[in-house]
């Protein structure tokens, strides 16, 4: 089953402390409630929900599609997104489509030229991100998939002599350390007007319904892109030491050494030396 064009489509995006879901039909935005829901998606997402059902007239059976941001995110943000979405389709049977959440941010921008880099806040310090680049009767192209490191690392999407575009709350948030970076390589970082740099559902639907019409769902499994490092990665970038697994590495090598010359000195001739 498919998503026609001119068909109801209930998108969300909870990656984020900013909650967005939207109605559309076909390209068309029926309603839309956003709001900061930082800590309480689980709390407010059912209301919002209702709210734009109620103004566009409409109930879940009248729904012939499901849009919902994957990530990377907050990590509960994104379960309660899913989770909720998951339940409307084993009720009502209503397929789903899965957006990333970097990539439907790049369709704030669907107007823009150039390479486009959102950047969402992670964890300790460092920043999601990812390059995108619009182009004409080619639609959107990845150029970087989803990274994750310090806000300096955003640079190894940009190649030299090129502009770009960065938005997102890991831009509002680094964006000296992010522009330093940049700028060694570029020399120019284009930004946006603030309601561009959030998470919009609008984008998640209008990305969804794509999918949705060639039917690129993603099937009975639905798990959520985090794309974290591991706090072993992290503890090693901040002590600028040696990682824990190469830790682990360097004590079976020195355990297997300690063997070898073990079983050598017991083979050796007692002569020998003599």
């Amino acid at each position: 089953m498919k998503a026609h064009p001119d068909q109801y489509v209930l998108a969300i995006d909870t990656a984020t402390a900013w909650q967005s879901v939207a109605l559309l039909r076909g390209e068309r935005v029926l309603a839309l409630v956003e709001q900061d829901a930082d800590g309480s998606h689980a709390r407010s997402l059912m209301g919002a929900i209702d709210r734009v059902l109620r103004e566009s007239s409409l109930s879940l059976k009248d729904l012939q599609g499901l849009a919902v941001s994957i990530g990377p995110g907050s990590f509960t943000g994104l379960r309660v997104g899913l989770a909720t979405m998951l339940g409307f389709r084993a009720v009502l049977g209503t397929p789903i489509a899965t957006v990333p959440t970097l990539e439907a941010m790049a369709w704030n921008l669907r107007d823009a030229k150039g390479l486009l880099v959102p950047i969402l806040k992670s964890r300790h310090n460092e920043v999601y991100w990812a390059a995108y680049e619009w182009l004409p009767g080619s639609g959107l192209q990845t150029r970087m998939v989803e990274q994750v490191g310090p806000p300096s690392s955003v640079a190894r999407a940009i190649q030299a002599g090129g502009a770009c575009t960065v938005f997102g709350d890991g831009w509002q948030a680094y964006g000296q350390a992010i522009r330093q970076a940049i700028e060694a390589v570029v020399g120019q970082v284009k930004e946006v007007a603030p309601e561009q740099q959030r998470p919009s559902a609008i984008s998640i639907g209008l990305a969804g319904r794509m999918r949705l019409e060639t039917n690129q769902g993603p099937g009975e499994e639905l798990v959520p892109r985090y794309v974290q490092r591991t706090e072993a990665e992290v503890k090693f970038d901040e002590l600028q030491g040696v990682s824990a697994l190469e830790r682990r590495r360097q004590r079976v090598a020195t355990k297997l050494a300690q063997g070898r010359r073990r079983a050598s000195s017991k083979g050796a001739d007692p002569r020998a030396g003599k």
